[in-house]
């Protein structure tokens, strides 16, 4: 039977990815995939789990799906992803409105749940996680001038903090072959921008002989007609020469890296699992700028960290303020049940939350001083659209990723295609963002 599926996705990118997949699965099977809700046969929230908030939104999610169940705008609720998988026997007995579950391993089991729930069943699906990658197709529903190439699954970092490896298994790198050829039907759909994602792609390869190959695979990607490749997450540890020098040379390329440091006080990170120390990663850092000219670092920091006291957020502060780090993701330390930093003492989540403020301010001060120092810089921008509200043109250079970064504001004569490549003159900034106006060519 051709049933009417919703799909909602939370999280991350890998999980968009997932998410993909399974809607790929259900199109295969003949379903009809609706963007809205109402009158659906089966809604999937496809949940994050990896903080006690994501948890929350994917709950305030699934509340929201069940009111419509019980008004009768929506038949059945599928809940898959890193939630059920953490909470595989939590979200049946507490969220009774939910008729089936799958966990981060049963993806490719979508299209039987939803017939197995149809049938009036409960499936509960939670295959190994430790399997290798599923390789099937995807639905992309990212806008058509970028797409995300997931190159691996897993992690085998175990930051003490971090619960993702008991969700989401061990570490597994998806066959090169398999990678470079979902990467060419990208490139034919027209892509502009590929985005390589792992939970950590420097340890691409590492579970095949100990050697990470991701620069092999970039130096395949390159071959294929993007003009632009970006890359998240890039580990400290395994940042050797080699990459960087492909990096460095590839002009597809962007001179955007995203590495996760979350501190750099030695002993906290010691005690946190993460390798090297800050002498390294100082070291690391003016590396990679002397051999990257232009170079945008992004990272992600943790305040409120079990061992951190204020001597030790001050020189999370200073480092900061130091390194110039263009974009950070700032978060207050959160202690997740299941990791061995949720054992240990640190400061209340108020005060983490306070300090996460001021890192915050110490980061918008950093990017008030670059955004004024583009002041009349010509830019390579990739146009996004037209914002009514804003009524100009959006679009992002080679410093903005999708979705976590901010985008460019600029002004145009004529029409500008959603999709294209355009230089922008830059000439103001308006509320922390940059704005400009289209250079005629």
């Amino acid at each position: 039977m051709a049933y009417s599926i919703h799909f909602i996705s939370l999280g991350c990118a890998k999980n968009v990815v997932n998410c993909e997949q399974m809607m790929e699965l259900c199109r295969q099977a003949g379903y009809e995939l609706r963007e809205d809700p109402v009158g659906c046969d089966v809604a999937v929230i496809n949940t994050c789990g990896f903080l006690s908030s994501a948890s929350e939104e994917a709950i305030e999610h699934i509340l929201r799906m069940a009111e419509l169940k019980k008004a009768g705008q929506l038949r059945k609720i599928l809940v898959t992803g890193c939630m059920t998988e953490r909470y595989r026997e939590e979200v049946p007995r507490e969220l009774p409105e939910v008729d089936g579950i799958l966990g981060t391993g049963s993806y490719k089991d979508i299209v039987s749940a939803i017939e197995e729930v149809m049938a009036g069943g409960s499936p509960r699906c939670f295959d190994d996680i430790n399997a290798p990658v599923d390789e099937f197709g995807r639905v992309i529903t990212t806008p058509p001038w970028y797409a995300y190439l997931r190159i691996a699954e897993g992690c085998d970092n175990w930051c003490a903090f971090c619960i993702i490896p008991k969700l989401r298994g061990r570490y597994r790198s998806r066959p090169m072959d398999k990678v470079l050829e979902e990467a060419k039907a990208l490139a034919d759909r027209g892509v502009q921008e590929l985005l390589v994602i792992a939970q950590d792609i420097t340890r691409y390869g590492t579970d095949w002989d100990g050697e990470s190959h991701l620069a092999e695979l970039l130096e395949e990607l390159v071959k294929l007609p993007f003009p632009w490749i970006r890359l998240h997450y890039l580990y400290p540890e395994r940042m050797d020469d080699h990459l960087i020098d492909v990096i460095a040379r590839e002009p597809k390329i962007l001179k955007y890296l995203d590495i996760p440091l979350q501190h750099c006080n030695d002993a906290i990170l010691r005690r946190m699992n993460r390798r090297g120390d800050k002498a390294y990663i100082e070291a690391l850092l003016d590396k990679l700028r002397d051999r990257i000219p232009g170079l945008v670092l992004r990272t992600s920091l943790i305040t409120g960290l079990p061992g951190e006291g204020e001597a030790e957020f001050e020189e999370l502060c200073q480092f900061l303020w130091d390194q110039r780090m263009l974009r950070a993701g700032v978060f207050p330390y959160s202690p997740e049940e299941g990791t061995p930093a949720a054992k240990m003492e640190r400061v209340d989540t108020e005060e983490a939350v306070r300090r996460a403020e001021l890192v915050v301010d110490i980061q918008s001060r950093i990017m008030d001083e670059w955004n004024e120092s583009m002041q009349g810089e010509v830019l390579t921008v990739l146009c996004e659209g037209f914002d009514g509200q804003a009524m100009c043109y959006t679009g992002r250079s080679y410093a903005e990723s999708p979705d976590i970064d901010g985008k460019i504001y600029f002004t145009a004569e004529g029409q500008v295609e959603a999709g294209t490549f355009v230089k922008v003159r830059i000439t103001g900034t308006m509320d922390g963002e940059l704005t400009g106006e289209l250079v005629e060519e």
